[in-house]
Order: C-alpha cells, then sequence, then structure tokens
C-alpha cells in the first residue's frame, strides 16, 4: 500500500477495510446469533471486509478518484461511514453483550481456532505470492506513476489489483483476530531501515518480523494485568501510536 500510493502513512487499514469486518462481526454477535456455528464471527467479519473493498472501489469509481491520494480519501471515507453503522448496530443490540464485541473489536487471538486456520493460510499464500511476484512493480511504482508507466507497469490496473489483494488479506487476518492496527503500517518501516527499499526483501521480512511482534504483543497482552487478558490491539496501538508521531516529524514534508 505504501508503494502504490506513494505515502509512508499508508496501511490497508485506511481503506476500511477493518471498519468493515468489524461491522460483520458486530451483526453476527449482537443480532444473527451464531447461525453458522463456531464460524459465524469470521464468515460475517469476512464478509464485511468485502463489503467495504467493494464499496471503496465503487465510491472512487463514482467520484473518478483513480489517483493514489484519492483512494486513500474514499477509504477513509467508507471507513467513517461503516464504522457509524457498527455503533449503530451496538447501541441497537443486546447491552449485555455489548462487553464480547468491544473485545473483539480490540483485537486478540482469543477467537481464533486452529481447526479454522487453512483458510487465513490459504488467502496468505495466494495473497502474498502475488505480491512477491510481482515486487519489481512494486518498486517501480515508488517512482511515481509516470515512471512506472514508462517501465511497462499497468499502473492504474496494477493498483487497484494491489488494493483488492491487500483488503482481502486484511480482511481475512481480521476475521479471525479482530482489528490490530499498526503492524502494517510500522513494521515496513522497520525492515526498511534493516535491508533497504527493495519490495523483494521487504515484503517477506515484513511478513516475518510483523508476525514476531504480533506474538510479543501477544505475550505482554497475557502477563501485564494478571489473570486478565488485555486486548492486543491496544498494546500494538500504544505503541505504533507513538511510533506514528515520530514517524510524522521524520516525514514532516511528505504530502499526506
Amino acid at each position: 500500500m505504501q508503494s502504490v500510493t506513494r505515502n509512508p502513512l499508508a496501511d490497508p487499514h485506511l481503506l476500511g477495510v477493518s471498519s468493515g469486518a468489524a461491522l460483520g462481526a458486530i451483526i453476527a454477535l449482537l443480532h444473527t446469533g451464531m447461525i453458522l456455528g463456531v464460524v459465524t464471527v469470521p464468515v460475517f467479519a469476512f464478509l464485511g471486509a468485502l463489503f467495504a473493498m467493494f464499496l471503496v472501489l465503487a465510491v472512487a469509481n463514482f467520484s473518478s478518484a483513480h489517483s493514489a491520494g484519492r483512494l486513500i480519501l474514499a477509504g477513509v471515507a467508507v471507513a467513517f461511514v461503516l464504522t457509524a453503522l457498527g455503533n449503530l448496530f451496538i447501541f441497537m443490540g443486546d447491552h449485555r453483550s455489548s462487553h464480547t464485541v468491544i473485545f473483539w473489536m480490540l483485537g486478540g487471538l482469543g477467537l481464533a481456532q486452529w481447526g479454522q486456520l487453512w483458510f487465513p493460510l490459504v488467502t496468505l499464500l495466494l495473497g502474498s505470492g502475488y505480491l512477491i511476484y510481482n515486487a519489481r512493480y512494486l518498486n517501480a511504482m515508488t517512482l511515481g506513476d509516470e515512471s512506472a508507466s514508462t517501465l511497462g507497469v499497468p499502473v492504474e490496473r496494477f493498483r487497484l489489483i494491489v488494493i483488492v489483494v491487500c483488503a482481502l488479506l486484511t480482511g481475512a487476518a481480521v476475521a479471525f483476530s479482530g482489528v490490530i492496527g499498526f503492524v502494517g503500517l510500522m513494521v515496513p518501516h522497520i525492515v526498511r531501515l534493516l535491508v533497504g527499499g527493495d519490495y523483494r526483501k521487504v515484503l517477506p521480512l515484513s511478513a516475518l518480523i510483523g508476525a514476531l511482534f504480533l506474538v510479543t504483543a501477544d505475550i505482554a497482552s497475557r502477563v501485564l494485568i494478571p489473570p486478565e487478558d488485555m486486548p492486543i490491539g491496544i498494546i500494538t496501538g500504544l505503541v505504533g501510536g507513538i511510533a506514528f508521531v515520530f514517524l510524522m516529524r521524520q516525514k514532516r514534508n511528505v504530502s499526506i
């Protein structure tokens, strides 16, 4: 996302995918009940993520917002709308069950089940395989649309495909772990400090270091206030938010 938008502060959550997944989970937890059994919440969350993705593309197409920056703005607008709808469904739902929804929205691994792991695994293999295979296009996109087009990259089509792939990857993760922010934003910057900006290295190392960071945050969430498990999203939000401020200072000349 940071490559195709040329924005160092971009990540898939800006597309409203997390808000869509949260909306789906809220509907499942507070209104429909477990109509599909234990997979009800993941399925509804994933459908919400897909809905958010298509809604962003529809808004972008409606407003002819095919540039990188305007696609991000379309995502932010959709995120606000879906968040408002999620809050409305919480207000209209059973208030005695709201604590479950709030914990899920803050992120955690408590709802993940080993038997369901095949779904995000297949999504990860297909999505990351496509992105790594086209890493040379991502490298070209960092030079700007005109330069990338000169190098043979179908800029607008490739940008939309990357957005769809990132939305699917994010939706699959959010469907099983809740909304955990800032990992996808901060980890690539850490990786670039270690290996440079070549996406053939940045993508696989971001996946590895991001996973290690998430596991570390999960361990911290279980030991900080025993016997309670603190939602992982609180820890990643605190760490990522502070890092975000320093990043904005370093990138203060970049147009957001």
